[in-house]
């Protein structure tokens, strides 16, 4: 009787139908939850993403590379690439006459061709004002050569008392002789040869792209719904293009005037070149008003002292305001959507790849950079804020 006592105990007990047992209670699993396998610890990653994170490292490398040969290989063209890029400028700006012309009862020839007159009148009308204000500042700068002078010897005994070496101040004074200004203008501007050619370049550049215009709207049609994200980017960068330059356009023409009327009042020599000069700085964003200035303070110091000097930062810096801060701001909106930092670094990025046109249309170029990459590319759109183009919605 005791070993079957004995065999009882240290035998295994048979569970209940209830799961449950004298010295311990035993939890059945829910059918309806998974039961969630142990996290596999891995040392290294899998091969896929090996080759994934490798190609998007040589997909950076190789952009970054495309894109460095593509800026040696327009700045290599850029005798040709400018005029053609300004002719595509003209083409956007002046579209909405030719279509005005059109509703009007104009023949499609008739319209294309009045359009592409009236722009190259303007066109050669900017030219010929260039010419004569280069003209006009080749002859001024030798009357005050002796007071440009005074200023150089002034700037290298500043230079001195700094302890820089006297040889690098005389090569840097040396420069600011009225002959080598004038030299160094001139080489800007291009002689009259390149001139010409880009005169050819841009008058035959818009004929063809005029008449090729009368199809743009057949060749969205074609491509819309294929490619519907391209045709809005190539609509909204000609819409943001035609409001800057036209808007830009008119704004510096008023602001040049009233630059050119307030320095005849001055006694400012050279008032009309100044005034040009503030149109043509009126394209070039945080740059332009600096270089506009710097040659009206020169020559007004010499007529009238720091009084005059006082005067014209007075007046350009109340135009400037003005026209650049107040109204264009409402007038081309959100066209543009770059931010001042981006502005900026494309004026000194253009002038250095195609010169100093580059600065001129560095707004244009940069849009339509961004066109080609971001706008178009609905994967991409997340570069917008980023570069200053929010949404209406965000915008301040």
């Amino acid at each position: 009787m005791l070993k079957r006592f004995a065999r009882g105990i240290l035998a295994k007990p048979t569970e209940p139908e209830g799961g449950m047992v004298w010295w311990r209670r035993r939890i059945r699993p829910d059918p309806g939850l998974a039961v969630a396998e142990p996290t596999e610890i891995r040392s290294e990653p899998r091969a896929g993403e090996v080759s994934a994170r490798s190609y998007r490292s040589a997909a950076i490398l190789a952009g970054l590379g495309g894109a460095t040969v593509t800026v040696f290989g327009i700045s290599a063209i850029q005798g040709f690439f400018a005029p053609v890029f300004l002719a595509l400028i003209l083409t956007i700006c002046a579209h909405p006459l030719r279509l005005t012309l059109e509703r009007h009862g104009t023949p499609p020839g008739v319209a294309t061709g009045t359009v592409i007159a009236a722009v190259f009148a303007l066109l050669a009308a900017f030219v010929a004002a260039l010419v004569v204000a280069f003209a006009q500042f080749a002859a001024l700068l030798p009357q005050y050569a002796s007071q440009i002078q005074e200023i150089g010897q002034t700037i290298a005994n500043m230079l001195a008392a700094t302890g820089l070496d006297q040889q690098q101040i005389q090569a840097a004074v040396s420069n600011l002789d009225s002959g080598r200004i004038v030299a160094v203008v001139g080489g800007i501007l291009g002689s009259v040869a390149g001139m010409t050619f880009a005169l050819v370049i841009i008058l035959t550049t818009l004929i063809l792209m005029a008449m090729d215009a009368t199809s743009i709207p057949k060749v969205f049609g074609e491509l819309e719904p294929e490619h519907p994200a391209v045709v809005e980017a190539l609509q909204s960068f000609a819409i943001g293009v035609r409001k800057y330059m036209v808007a830009t356009t008119g704004l510096g023409i008023a602001q040049g005037v009233l630059n050119w009327v307030a320095l005849l009042l001055l006694g400012v020599p050279g008032a009309f070149l100044w005034g040009l000069l503030a149109f043509i700085c009126s394209f070039i964003p945080n740059i332009g008003y600096f270089i506009a200035i710097t040659p009206p303070l020169v020559f007004g110091f010499f007529v009238g002292g720091w009084s005059t000097v006082v005067a014209v930062v007075v007046v350009y810096g109340v135009i400037n305001l003005v026209v650049q801060s107040i109204i264009q701001p409402r007038i081309v909106g959100n066209a543009v959507a770059l931010s001042q930092t981006v502005t900026f670094v494309s004026v000194l990025f253009w002038a250095v790849v195609i010169g100093p046109i580059g600065a001129i249309l560095a707004i244009p170029l940069t849009l339509l950079v961004r066109t080609v990459l971001i706008d178009s590319s609905p994967a991409a759109q997340w570069w917008r804020p980023i570069i200053g183009g929010f949404s209406q919605k965000r915008d301040p």
